[in-house]
């Protein structure tokens, strides 16, 4: 297999204050490296960009160094043993075209052959959208067939895989929230949602109230703020949250929404509110995919993506997530070649 002589990695070079701008980031070129002892050459096919990494921008990167995500790409050469020249594999070094990675070292692992079930599934509902969303579900939240459920930023990564997970958990209503009417719609129509709200038509507590006018049981919150007030507003006695981000604070470090005015309600109402971490969760990979693999190759599920296309269109790739512009996982493709 021929190696390219030139690589190009994303680097951050200032912090942004607020909403992220283009001319904080770099695309540098540089040689192509070799891979040493137990090391393997990746040149990256998809990458992967998420709402933590504009989190992470404010004080968990260092300056002028390589960004880093997760990914998906062949091995093109190797001097590890465990990865051999055309595998795929999963990793964490995204942001570039290629990369030196170590079996089990940073995530990586070589990706399992499911036939009839596409790469992009395995940065997202067999990724870690889909692995967030399947541990919220099954684990924190201990859900069970009949339950109601609200999922807030239910267009996105988490919040696609979450209603296709738990519409096969046998959920009773699925509602979500959103940021338009077009993508309300859509999942409604397509995405398996009994009922959807664009959250700038109001208030969110009223809109989930009149959405879900006898309650849920659950919710899965990626947002905070007001949706989980909302949440909190509407859960039934004994109700459960699972907290797996909070997107309306990653750009007011300063100034963060404030806490729900009704938070005593999680004891008027004996509720359990419980952060999800996924990276504390990676043992429920397998569960994930045994479950979804066959539904995937049935085509009852498929994998919910948004794509852009080329490296240097990573960073309109990302602010475009952030900005809500993707319907279900936001990839960067960087190949188009057969089996790619």
């Amino acid at each position: 297999m021929t190696t390219p002589r030139t690589a190009r990695t994303f680097q951050l070079t200032a912090r942004p204050s607020g909403f992220p701008t283009p001319d904080l980031f770099s695309l540098v070129d540089s040689p192509v490296p070799v891979p040493g002892p137990g090391q393997a050459l990746v040149e990256n096919i998809q990458l992967s960009v998420d709402p933590y990494h504009r989190e992470e921008m404010d004080t968990g990167r260092e300056l002028n160094t390589p960004l880093e995500g997760r990914a998906t790409g062949r091995v093109i050469a190797s001097r590890d043993p465990a990865l051999a020249e055309g595998d795929l594999v999963f990793h964490r070094h995204g942001w570039r075209t290629h990369a030196l990675v170590t079996a089990g070292v940073f995530g990586t692992r070589k990706l399992p052959s499911y036939d009839g079930v596409p790469l992009a599934a395995h940065l997202s509902v067999l990724g870690g959208t889909g692995l967030t969303a399947y541990v919220a579900l099954t684990r924190t939240l201990e859900f069970r067939a009949g339950q109601d459920l609200f999922v807030s930023a239910a267009a996105g990564g988490v919040g696609t895989a979450t209603g296709r997970i738990a519409r096969l958990l046998g959920a009773g209503r699925i509602i979500g929230s959103t940021g338009s009417a077009a993508k309300a719609a859509r999942l409604t129509a397509d995405l398996g949602f009994d009922a959807a709200f664009d959250y700038h038509d109001g208030p969110v507590a009223e809109l989930l109230a009149k959405a879900a006018p006898d309650g849920i049981d659950a919710a899965v919150d990626s947002v905070g703020g007001d949706h989980l007030a909302g949440a909190i507003s509407v859960l039934r006695e004994h109700g459960r949250i699972a907290w797996v981000g909070a997107v309306a604070q990653y750009h007011s470090a300063a100034r963060p929404p404030a806490a729900p005015r009704n938070l005593y309600d999680v004891v008027e109402k004996s509720l359990r509110l419980e952060g999800v971490l996924v990276r504390n969760h990676r043992d429920a990979q397998g569960e994930l995919e045994e479950l979804l693999v066959p539904h995937l190759q049935s085509g009852r599920i498929t994998p919910d993506i948004t794509v852009v296309d080329g490296i240097e269109r990573t960073v309109d790739g990302f602010l475009g997530m952030l900005r809500g512009e993707n319907t279900g996982k936001m990839l960067i493709r960087l190949s188009d070649r057969p089996g790619d």
